[in-house]
């Protein structure tokens, strides 16, 4: 081989990013036959939030083969509450979403579950490594050189095909420059976890999230598998601002006391890890894959975590990605129609996703959360929504449509009680002067 021939490839896939989406892309390229490199940046166990799965997820555990291990370490989940303002209970239980989701899920501790998939990848026969990060890569007519720096050690390695699993990284992203940041959705999120937390009246067995909105976002309660309790708020960058230089406990404690219903979850709870602050501003890339790349999971996009989307999206954007790159090596004249059925396919489902979140805290859906329906299966529906099931069940496609035309109703009735109102505290404030 001559100088300026490129080297023998070390693998035919590297991964970089051992989160679920990297591991999850990983497994299932070598049980398709492909030599698979997956790296990681730290060593697992490492912090993260993203605690509460989808029952949609359900099936790709099966198909990886760690089902077994995940409910071994998880704690059961059956659905989701979002609490009325009078401290009412308004659970959705996935037993009830139609077609076959499944009717559970699991709330983990994301440390665990992740070090559980990246050490499963390996038993697979992934060449996983931890400590070892891709900082740039370069791409030729042949394949990907990668630029890699293993606990202060240079060096390079060469693959046919690269997946950027790097999370809010965005490895890709920010070199190829394909960010676009959503300026209309910023939050950011503080969270910690507790111990003598109490579960839900309605949920005595710690089996259902909590999500409870407030006049600066919303907040979450998780059970998790050892007794504590995830608590985390979302939170509109206006309110932070308020925060005036007191210490994240403190302003982790004045925040929950403001949050309806928090009360009953947390009068006797005792703090038992650091509060964390994490910006979540929402952003998706222009583009999710190129010849011989694809971006999965937070690489491409990241949406308000309100919905339990986040593990999810990385697990079955990676369930994806493995049809794509399994053609692209075998066939590559079919690599970019392959990553444009990729593209679509993924954007509708973030679409729908997104979709509710960016409404989330509206009137009109506070209002129909509150006061749930099961018109034409309407409820069911959104159950389905819940549960992650927003890609190809026509039938729960259609319910979300009808949900979508109920909320504009109620929304425009909600404008006109609005309206209605200002216009009488004006009147009524025109009064109390002439009067005067």
């Amino acid at each position: 081989m001559d100088g300026n021939s490129p080297r023998a490839f070390d693998c035919d896939v590297l991964v970089a990013g051992g989160g679920p989406g990297g591991s999850t892309v990983s497994t299932l390229l070598v049980q398709r036959g492909w030599r698979v490199t997956l790296l990681e940046k730290v060593r697992h166990p490492r912090f993260h939030i993203g605690e509460s799965l989808l029952p949609a997820n359900m099936p790709i555990f099966e198909e990886i083969g760690a089902m077994a291990k995940l409910e071994a370490l998880g704690r059961q989940k059956l659905g989701a509450d979002f609490p009325r303002d009078d401290g009412s209970s308004c659970i959705f239980r996935f037993d009830r979403a139609l077609g076959d989701t499944p009717p559970c899920a699991y709330h983990v501790k994301r440390a665990e579950m992740d070090r559980m998939l990246f050490e499963h990848a390996r038993e697979q026969g992934v060449d996983a490594r931890e400590q070892v990060k891709v900082e740039r890569v370069e791409f030729d007519a042949g394949g990907v050189t990668a630029h890699i720096d293993a606990d202060g050690t240079k060096s390079t390695l060469r693959a046919r095909y690269l997946v950027d699993a790097s999370g809010r990284d965005t490895l890709l992203g920010k070199q190829l420059k394909l960010i676009d940041r959503n300026d209309k959705h910023q939050s950011a999120a503080m969270f910690a976890h507790y111990k003598n937390v109490a579960f839900n009246a309605g949920d005595p067995g710690g089996n259902i999230i909590s999500i409870n909105r407030f006049a600066h976002g919303w907040a979450w309660f998780i059970p998790l598998p050892d007794g504590t309790m995830s608590v985390g708020c979302v939170c509109k960058p206006g309110y932070l601002k308020t925060r005036q230089g007191a210490d994240n406990e403190t302003f982790m404690a004045r925040t929950l006391a403001i949050v309806p219903g928090a009360a009953q979850h947390m009068t006797t709870a005792e703090r038992v890890s650091p509060v964390r602050f994490t910006g979540n501003y929402s952003y998706a890339c222009r583009q999710m894959a190129g010849p011989r790349w694809i971006l999965v999971g937070d690489a491409s996009a990241f949406l308000d975590p309100v919905f339990s989307s986040g593990v999810y999206l990385s697990m079955y954007s990676a369930r994806r990605a493995l049809d794509v790159i399994d053609g692209a090596l075998r066939e590559p004249r079919l690599e970019a129609a392959l990553q444009r059925h990729y593209t679509r396919h993924l954007r509708r489902g973030y679409r729908r996703f997104a979709w509710f979140i960016y409404r989330f805290n509206s009137p009109a859906m506070k209002a129909l959360f509150a006061n749930p329906h099961n018109l034409m299966q309407v409820e069911q529906g959104v159950i389905s929504m819940l549960a992650g099931d927003v890609f190809d069940n026509r039938r729960v496609l259609s319910k979300l449509r009808i949900f979508k035309a109920v909320y504009a109703a109620t929304s425009l009735g909600h404008a006109h009680r609005w309206l209605a109102d200002r216009l009488d505290r004006r009147r009524q404030n025109r009064m109390h002067v002439a009067a005067d």
